[in-house]
């Protein structure tokens, strides 16, 4: 009896669903209804891990600025990482960059039309090349997102870990279920709407609910235990430590190319160390690795403590701001910019709170 019960509610869910997107959605994005896969794709690559209020400027900022992906191919890295800047998760845009100019020399700039061709690009999984090829070409693949994972495991009751391998399959076999085969688009869009503006992550409006007459968790009084997240991953905490170093009205700056957060983003002269050292102790190792000569710097400014939280990195930073009156020898890879054309170059947030408040102001 049970499993007939929950057989009826699968099979009555996409239709009061999409009766639903038709009468009472009325959230509005740029994108939606969209279906040119290269917009299809850039806005689900700036949406991960982005809120959709901050996406959309980006959004906004890319087609403006490539309306097609051979313009997005052509462009300087450089150019594409400005863009970028404060988005975090450099490595979408790093993706994004080696899809685009694949697609462009490869496919001749046409996107590829089938799903097992689109998750094959690089930086696509499974959740964006269901969602290209649902809304792009009427595919039928379930998106899984935030929002699918929450409505599924409240509605049905589902209390497996969405982040584990077992929860995922699960929660992916449902919704693949739930899928209105034939306006995949739609549906797919309808779920995530339902998810962002009425089932949300905190005070869902129940109330207003479709389901709420047989949604597991509301019956049972259980909306906010669901879903299941399995514990966090602990927090790691670095400091690092940048010498901001002028001689004659230029600044030494480096492109990030390690394998670590921010590769292709820009940087001062760093000394990374194991916990928080004072200037003094900084400018002894500059000394000591002969990044400065004796009795030839003068510390100008020194900054405050700043701080950006990665999603598993906590980055602990401070800036010394130095003139020199002799050149220094310039090593690994960094090249001297006019003081005025810094902001030209694609930076971390850390960074640009620096660049953006007391860069340069005297000690």
């Amino acid at each position: 009896m049970k499993e007939k019960t929950v057989k009826n509610r699968e099979e009555g869910f996409a239709k009061r669903l999409l009766e639903w997107n038709k009468e009472s959605n009325k959230r509005e994005m740029p994108w939606k209804g969209e279906k040119d896969p290269y917009k299809i794709w850039l806005s689900e690559i700036i949406l991960q891990q982005t809120r959709v209020e901050q996406g959309l400027n980006y959004y906004q900022k890319f087609i403006a600025a490539f309306p097609a992906i051979q313009q997005l191919a052509n462009a300087e890295d450089s150019r594409v990482y400005k863009l970028w800047e404060g988005l975090g998760y450099y490595s979408r845009c790093k993706n994004l960059l080696i899809t685009a100019r694949y697609i462009a020399k490869e496919k001749n700039g046409n996107f590829p039309g089938t799903y097992e061709d689109i998750i094959r690009l690089k930086g696509i999984g499974a959740y964006t090349a269901a969602a290209i090829s649902s809304f792009a070409f009427n595919l039928p693949y379930a998106v899984v997102d935030g929002n699918v994972f929450r409505v599924i495991a409240r509605v049905f009751g589902i209390s497996k870990a969405i982040d584990s391998t077992e929860g995922k399959k699960i929660f992916t076999d449902f919704a693949n279920r739930l899928l209105d085969k034939k306006q995949p688009g739609i549906y797919n869009q309808a779920i995530m709407d339902f998810g962002a503006v009425i089932c949300k992550p905190v005070a869902p409006l129940c109330d207003e609910c479709i389901f709420k007459k047989t949604c597991v968790a509301f019956q049972n009084d259980k909306i906010n235990e669901l879903p299941v997240k399995l514990k966090k991953t602990a927090v790691k905490k670095r400091w690092f430590n940048y010498l901001v170093l002028e001689y004659k009205n230029e600044i030494f700056i480096r492109e990030r190319l390690a394998k670590d957060i921010w590769q292709h983003l820009f940087e001062f002269w760093l000394i990374e160390t194991e916990k928080h050292e004072n200037e003094q102790s900084i400018i002894k190792i500059a000394l000591k690795r002969k990044w400065l000569k004796d009795k030839k710097f003068t510390v100008v400014h020194v900054s405050p403590a700043l701080k950006q939280l990665l999603s598993h990195q906590l980055i602990n930073g401070q800036f010394i701001y130095i003139h020199l009156s002799a050149r220094p020898d310039v090593a690994e890879n960094y090249i001297a910019v006019a003081k005025e054309k810094l902001g030209s170059y694609p930076f971390p947030q850390l960074t640009n709170q620096y660049i953006n408040g007391s860069f340069g102001e005297k000690k």
